[in-house]
């Protein structure tokens, strides 16, 4: 729950669940994996409250409004942090709530230390803060039957899970501010998410050994509804501190991404140019050739092999275009360029070769996939199959 990160996805849509509407303009959607929890609920509790409350078949609606209230209780939470975001201009772009509790996804904001652990805890705080007006009104017994049941379920739901979010470890919102302190300490974000990531992982050890190991330890026989429970909710968390990790340490590779660095040399031939032309620049393939339209756009590579193929005497009157592979439009950036820039750039181009121009436009590389792949993954995409 209440985990916050810049959008770099499609806005929602039919694939994040069923639309409620918007709340002071920010738009929520109920995921159809919300059900799944709700089923859940509904059949671990309605049964005893149909037999011992006196409800009959209308403890099955009572339980249901368990579901609906822990969805209230989620809804609350990711709204106190969409409306902290809003106090240092983080858009929201939109909240849904699933199966795990929910998330609150912003579009693209800078983040800082002291700002992530506000807008990270904002959520929490909101769910202590109902589980305290709830709490003297269930002390003083103003409902009673399937009323006070039901403000009694509001007050733990938001009482836990707001000790469960301040919990000091990614993907909870606690885990925000182990990242901050580390973040703050080292100047390094990516550090301090990694940090948080693996107190996340300890998290869940902590979790299985008292909920599962201690007790089976002890001897005692272990409740199925919590044990599942239990493995559902370690799973999501384990998954989610993994992904932290993984993505910091991509993050911290994004630097080393750099157009120029990356790139193979190549120089470049008029798009009028012949084989020959391109053979006498690269008889080995080497540097590559980037073949440019009349206005000096890149719009094409020579592929070796293509070249050498051209038996010699036909090399001079073939043109270059007959050996080469066509780059996508707008397949070409600065020696310059890097960082998540240039990644967010490639990513749009449906290609694995851009060109490389200096700042006069004159080609100094080429760049491929590959190469970018291996840089923010630590692997060599070759090898991994990823061109």
């Amino acid at each position: 729950m209440g985990g916050h990160a810049p959008d770099h996805s499609a806005h929602g849509g039919r694939k994040d669940g069923i639309p409620l509407g918007k709340i002071a303009g920010i738009p929520v959607y109920l995921a159809y994996s919300w059900f799944v929890i709700a089923l859940f609920i509904v059949i671990t509790n309605g049964p005893p409250l149909a037999a011992t409350s006196g409800l009959g078949m209308a403890g099955y609606l009572v339980a249901f409004a368990y579901a609906v209230l822990l969805a209230v209780s989620v809804l609350v939470h990711e709204l106190a942090h969409a409306f902290s975001a809003r106090m240092f201009g983080w858009p929201t772009d939109r909240i849904v709530l699933n199966l795990w509790g929910g998330h609150t996804q912003f579009e693209s904001f800078t983040a800082s230390p002291g700002r992530s652990v506000i807008v990270a805890l904002a959520g929490p705080a909101a769910n202590f803060a109902l589980a305290g007006v709830a709490w003297p009104l269930v002390e003083a017994r103003v409902f009673s039957g399937a009323a006070d049941s039901l403000l009694n379920s509001a007050m733990w739901v938001n009482f836990l899970i707001g000790v469960f979010n301040v919990l000091p470890g990614l993907p909870l919102d606690g885990g925000r501010l182990v990242e901050s302190i580390v973040w703050k300490a080292t100047g390094s974000q990516e550090k301090g998410t990694i940090a948080a990531g693996w107190a996340g992982r300890a998290i869940v050890v902590a979790l299985l050994a008292l909920f599962i190991v201690v007790p089976w330890l002890r001897g005692d026989r272990l409740d199925f509804a919590r044990t599942v429970i239990a493995l559902l909710v370690c799973g999501f968390l384990w998954l989610g501190a993994s992904a932290a990790i993984n993505h910091a340490t991509m993050r911290g590779r994004l630097r080393f991404v750099n157009a120029r660095d990356l790139a193979e040399p190549a120089v470049g031939v008029p798009d009028t140019a012949s084989v020959a032309d391109a053979l006498r620049l690269s008889p080995e393939g080497r540097p590559a050739v980037v073949v440019q339209d009349a206005d000096g756009r890149p719009r094409a590579w020579v592929v070796p092999s293509s070249a050498l193929a051209v038996p010699p005497e036909q090399q001079g009157t073939t043109p270059v275009t007959a050996v080469t592979a066509a780059l996508a439009p707008g397949a070409y950036v600065l020696s310059s360029d890097g960082g998540q820039e240039l990644i967010q750039y490639l990513a749009r181009l449906d290609c694995g070769e851009y060109a490389v121009v200096d700042d006069a436009g004159v080609v100094t590389g080429l760049l491929r996939q590959q190469a970018v792949v291996s840089a923010i993954t630590g692997k060599d995409a070759r090898r991994s199959g990823h061109a």
